[in-house]
């Protein structure tokens, strides 16, 4: 089978999986951009997207999964033209399709992880997305040096956007981001244009939300010196080192004498 009609098979499944006709800039975008340069092994990925990861709606570490990108780029709602912000290059994939839509150029993208900035330039460089600006960047300061931005994408999950992500977006502009930490949904925020006034208690000071869809489960957002794939529950990550070091492996130690009068 060649590549389009792969490509058409994979749009087909998502449309099945998500409920819905997929159209406008988002279809265009997918037809355009092919997924397999951005992934390993492309059939197992597609095939995992549809199956069994889609019914969890986890993604792996940096590869988000397929349903999730769509509906993030659908809140996204961005239109050629647009300066973007991404916080979260993963394999790029998303980067590219956003890169379609509003062009190349005007598209930046940061990442935390050294690796995935390496991964995501590679691959954008592979697939004809080399004018995109991939840094390797603490998400929670955003990109100051090319604000204000029309859109601002986190592909990591947060309660709110940082504050220098708030600062960075133009009047009007948009931040969709995964809200929540264990139960999350896509949220897309706005801040008014001038003279109007955001109420919204589920926003931050000065935002509306606009837009809501999930759930959605994606990795939470890494603060700098965070390395991906360290267990962020403490007791989690301490009771798996302990036994990892064998710490509970001797057993019968609490039924020891210890003979305190040569201790003391």
């Amino acid at each position: 089978m060649d590549e389009a009609s792969l490509r058409a098979d994979m749009i087909e499944g998502l449309e099945h999986q998500i409920g819905e006709t997929l159209d406008g800039t988002v279809l265009t975008a997918l037809q355009r951009v092919s997924r397999e340069p951005f992934v390993e092994d492309a059939s197992a990925t597609v095939g995992d997207d549809i199956g069994a990861r889609a019914q969890s709606g986890e993604s792996d570490d940096r590869s988000l999964e397929l349903a999730t990108v769509v509906r993030l780029l659908a809140a996204l709602d961005a239109d050629e033209g647009d300066e973007v912000l991404v916080v979260g290059a993963g394999v790029g994939y998303s980067v590219a399709l956003i890169a379609e839509i509003v062009g190349a150029k005007r598209v930046h993208a940061v990442d935390i992880d050294r690796e995935a900035v390496a991964i995501a330039r590679s691959n954008l460089s592979a697939t004809g997305y080399d004018a995109v600006l991939v840094d390797r960047r603490d998400g929670v300061h955003g990109l100051p040096e090319y604000a204000p931005y029309d859109r601002i994408l986190l592909e990591a999950g947060v309660v709110e956007p940082p504050r220098a992500l708030r600062e960075q977006l133009a009047s009007g502009g948009r931040i969709v981001y995964p809200r929540g930490t264990t139960v999350q949904t896509i949220a897309a925020i706005e801040r008014p244009t001038d003279g109007e006034t955001a109420v919204d208690d589920d926003a931050p000071a000065g935002f509306q939300t606009v837009e809501t869809a999930g759930p959605t489960r994606v990795q939470p957002m890494l603060a700098d010196g965070e390395q991906r794939g360290v267990e962020r529950n403490r007791t989690r990550r301490e009771d798996a080192e302990r036994a990892e070091q064998g710490h509970f492996a001797r057993h019968g130690w609490e039924q020891d004498w210890i003979d305190w009068d040569d201790q003391v």
